[in-house]
């Protein structure tokens, strides 16, 4: 009966460690779907005059911002910050043009410009701090 007793406390450890993966497990899938989805600019979508749009909204790591817009007028660039601010393409500098881009937020500051001619100086261009 001795073995028989140290082989149910073996399994009864075995069992609750499992049962811990597992709770752990669910837990990193509920925080991972916790992520929002953003569409930029709202209803109005990836246009001029939005760089103001992400005033009021925290925004965390794995966010997703949506880009819609007409591809054959726009586009969105993930620029770093002196790509924002002087409205250029860095070299290296992420170019999407679906019409639909889904990006996810990194850590820390995010910047995207539209890089068309004269779209980011007319207000294309947004900066995205995430937590």
């Amino acid at each position: 009966m001795a073995t028989k007793g140290r082989g149910s406390a073996a399994a009864m450890a075995a069992a609750t460690l499992c049962l811990f993966m597992l709770v752990s497990a669910l837990h990193f899938d509920v925080a991972s779907a916790a992520a929002t989805t953003y569409t930029v600019g709202g209803s109005a979508g990836w246009t001029f005059n939005v760089s103001a749009w992400p005033k009021g909204k925290r925004f965390k790591a794995g966010d997703v911002l949506v880009f819609k817009y007409n591809p054959s007028i726009h586009n969105v660039v993930a620029v770093n910050k002196a790509g924002h601010s002087g409205c250029t393409t860095p070299r290296g500098s992420r170019v999407f043009s679906s019409g639909t881009d889904r990006i996810k937020l990194v850590k820390g500051q995010n910047y995207f410009i539209c890089n068309f001619v004269g779209h980011c100086q007319a207000g294309m261009k947004i900066a995205v701090t995430a937590l």
